[in-house]
């Protein structure tokens, strides 16, 4: 049988690894670029690795930022006395696209999960108390997965911030994210009104 040209065989094999592609639509992909002009194609590189060297995580909550500090951190508009904790920065921009949410975020790496051994030291779950512990947050909302492993993952960072001593409003944003969905894949409106009837933590 014959085989697709080296670099070409190579590009298809390398976009197979991005989630959701498989052979058919990698080899479409491929073939997409190659009958584009080389201008193009350059540019498309050049966004790669330029993502890869240019972009880091905010020293402060965690988010893709360009520089030490993200946007949101540095705006000084933004409600410091609130803090939305999600797993990932992209659930984060997912949120900011609902235009409702004005305060602060953390993002915590990932979600607590037994099975695949992640545990509270592979989280930022100590970045995150330490921030509270500065005084300046009034309310902690847990915008994590309405799965087990966001379920075990509240409960724990409910735990430790209670044990902080500080008078703290904790809350979860409401059940308008069908249970076992990533925040990920929610639309907007219904994140939006999710956050807006926020309950408290119990």
């Amino acid at each position: 049988m014959a085989h697709y040209p080296d670099p070409l065989e190579r590009l298809v094999t390398e976009l197979k690894k991005l989630p959701g592609i498989g052979q058919r639509t990698a080899e479409r992909l491929a073939f997409f670029l190659l009958n584009q002009p080389e201008e193009a194609v350059r540019a498309l590189s050049e966004a790669l690795v330029e993502l890869k060297t240019k972009i880091r995580l905010c020293a402060e909550c965690f988010n893709f930022a360009e520089g030490e500090r993200c946007p949101i951190c540095l705006d000084p508009k933004r409600d410091r006395s609130i803090i939305c904790v999600v797993s990932n920065p992209q659930e984060l921009w997912k949120i900011e696209k609902t235009g409702g949410y004005h305060g602060l975020y953390h993002v915590l790496g990932g979600l607590l999960s037994p099975v695949n051994d992640v545990g509270p030291e592979d989280l930022r779950v100590q970045e995150l108390l330490r921030r509270l512990e500065r005084g300046d947050v009034k309310e902690v909302i847990l915008a994590l997965d309405p799965t087990v492993e966001g379920e075990h993952t509240a409960m724990y960072l409910a735990r430790r911030i209670r044990a902080l001593g500080r008078d703290l409003k904790l809350t979860r944003i409401a059940q308008g994210v069908p249970i076992g969905r990533d925040l990920e894949t929610a639309d907007e409106l219904t994140l939006s009104r999710a956050l807006e009837g926020r309950v408290t933590v119990e």
